[in-house]
């Protein structure tokens, strides 16, 4: 019996090892593994932390701006052609339809910084100094801008009007805020700043509904005064395209170094002016034709009073012409 109880007390111990034997250790530990899965782990929490803060703001700021760019296209289009039955200035239609758009865009960018919760007035001081900054850096262009509202206030000028402004003839295509648009006669559109256009003086040809043509015309000091000016005025009174009121004056304007000028007045349509033009100018040629009164051009008569004795006059005008270059004193 005492051997049984022996053996009983060894069985245990005989088993616990063996299950301690079959047992598969635990796999080693790298090194900073638990680190770096704890890094990744943080950071992605903080990126759904973000999304789920700042996606929905972002997605309607975005969403909002969209929209208020295309009712601000919406708003310039449908502004532009109610004002245009108004039958008000293409100028002010413009300016103020250009005008509404960015206002509507201005306004849309303010509330998607509400958005994220951006108090504009909280950034008074900081927007302060970037605009002074903005201000001295963009000097030029708020002199075109000053300039602009100018030409909008005292409007010297409108759509359509043919001037001459920085030495450039054309007709007015658009004001802007920031500049002016020609369109040359040749084809050319022409961009000037605004600063350059109320800082000179400008033209507006055609301002007045009529205009008035002047041809100035030369003729020989051999012709008759009053058989010129009868000619003259035959030939005012054929221009057609004209006005009859004023009615058409041929002047004698003065006497000329190599002929006597007079100056032909034709009242016309602002429209027609180049065309009444050449047709004075073609009148005014077959008259004279006609009357026999010619046209001088520019010439010189040369008088040789003294022939030295053994020379002809035309050695007399060669010794005068090489007298003439040599210097003084000689």
């Amino acid at each position: 019996m005492s051997g049984k109880v022996g053996a009983a007390m060894f069985l245990p111990t005989r088993r616990v090892t063996q299950m301690q034997d079959n047992q598969q250790p635990p796999p080693p530990i790298q090194p900073g593994q638990d680190g770096i899965e704890a890094k990744t782990g943080q950071i992605a929490q903080q990126a759904r932390d973000l999304a789920i803060k700042h996606g929905p703001p972002a997605v309607g700021a975005l969403v909002l701006f969209i929209v208020a760019w295309a009712f601000a296209a919406w708003v310039r289009r449908a502004l532009r052609r109610a004002l245009l039955k108004t039958r008000l200035d293409q100028t002010l239609v413009k300016f103020v339809s250009n005008l509404a758009k960015w206002v509507i865009i201005a306004m849309a960018a303010i509330t998607c910084l509400s958005l994220f919760g951006i108090v504009p007035t909280s950034f008074a001081a900081l927007i302060g100094a970037v605009t002074l900054a903005i201000g001295l850096g963009f000097q030029g262009s708020l002199s075109n801008l000053a300039a602009g509202v100018m030409l909008l206030t005292f409007r010297p000028f409108k759509v359509g009007d043919v001037v001459v402004v920085a030495g450039q003839l054309g007709r007015v295509n658009e004001i802007d805020m920031m500049i002016t648009e020609i369109d040359t006669p040749d084809g050319r559109r022409v961009s000037i700043p605004n600063s350059q256009v109320i800082g000179g003086v400008i033209e507006n040809i055609t301002h007045h509904p009529r205009r008035r043509v002047d041809i100035p015309v030369g003729v020989a000091y051999a012709a008759d005064i009053d058989a010129t000016r009868a000619a003259l005025e035959r030939a005012v009174r054929s221009v057609k395209p004209r006005l009859d009121e004023p009615p058409p004056e041929a002047i004698l304007q003065e006497l000329g170094s190599s002929s006597v000028n007079w100056v032909l007045r034709v009242w016309t349509a602002r429209d027609d002016f180049f065309a009444t033009r050449q047709a004075t100018i073609r009148a005014a040629k077959m008259a004279l034709d006609d009357a026999g009164i010619s046209i001088p051009f520019p010439q010189m008569d040369v008088w040789v009073r003294a022939v030295p004795p053994g020379m002809d006059a035309a050695g007399a005008l060669g010794a005068r012409e090489v007298k003439s270059t040599l210097p003084s004193g000689l």
